[in-house]
């Protein structure tokens, strides 16, 4: 079973860290992650799970390991 994310992944501009640092746009893991199609791949992801019955499975964001 998966159940979509209604909230979405925070954008580094609403990332606050305790500290007042912040993140910057120009790294290339921000660039990445901002390249990837991630509700295509959510769809694709959640069609693999077609079932109403077992545990929910984890957001693809995670089971990627991004």
């Amino acid at each position: 079973m998966y159940k979509k994310q209604t909230n979405r992944q925070l954008t580094i501009y609403d990332f606050d860290q305790p500290l007042g640092l912040t993140m910057n746009p120009e790294n290339r893991w921000v660039k990445k992650a901002d390249s990837i199609p991630w509700s295509v791949i959510e769809d694709k992801y959640a069609a693999l799970f077609n079932s109403d019955r077992g545990n929910i499975a984890k957001p693809v964001r995670m089971a990627l390991g991004a």
